[in-house]
């Protein structure tokens, strides 16, 4: 059985494998565990910053989202960022991904937010696919960066 459930402290190190895993794949990010622990011990120790769930199988973490806080003045209002979607391999393709990003859009719901904007490489078009199976839509909006460290 699927369990979706909002992450604790104590699944730091379990995320930490999942963001290996998804940090070896997309091609702006490579795996740090220990920026990565920061990373997460910020989000889990102050929930104005975010959400992060697991889903589990069985009791064992197998796949992770997060939802990050911020505030849109173009819609006056909460909005999100969904950040961190991965699924462990051997559960990819059985519905756990959209188990998982359902149960972050309805959090958001609740929370009252206006919009979840997301990234995904632009040569993933699995991963595309997927969040328009969703509802996501494509932006006209061109992300860009600035590498502050």
């Amino acid at each position: 059985m699927f369990v979706v459930e909002e992450a604790k402290s104590s699944d730091i190190e379990h995320l930490i494998d999942l963001l290996t895993l998804l940090f070896s794949q997309e091609a702006e990010f490579t795996p740090h565990p220990e920026l990565q622990r920061s990373g997460l011990r910020m989000i889990l120790e102050d929930a104005t910053i975010g959400t992060i769930f697991v889903l589990k199988k069985d009791g064992v973490i197998i796949g992770m989202v997060s939802l990050l806080w911020t505030i849109s003045t173009a819609l006056g209002g909460k909005v999100a960022f969904l950040e961190d979607m991965i699924i462990a391999p051997k559960y990819r393709g059985k519905g756990c991904g959209t188990l998982l990003v359902e149960a972050a859009i309805e959090y958001a719901k609740k929370l009252t937010c206006k919009r979840i904007t997301l990234l995904t490489d632009p040569h993933n078009h699995a991963a595309q696919h997927f969040y328009k199976r969703l509802g996501f839509d494509d932006s006209q909006m061109q992300p860009m960066r600035l590498i502050l460290a």
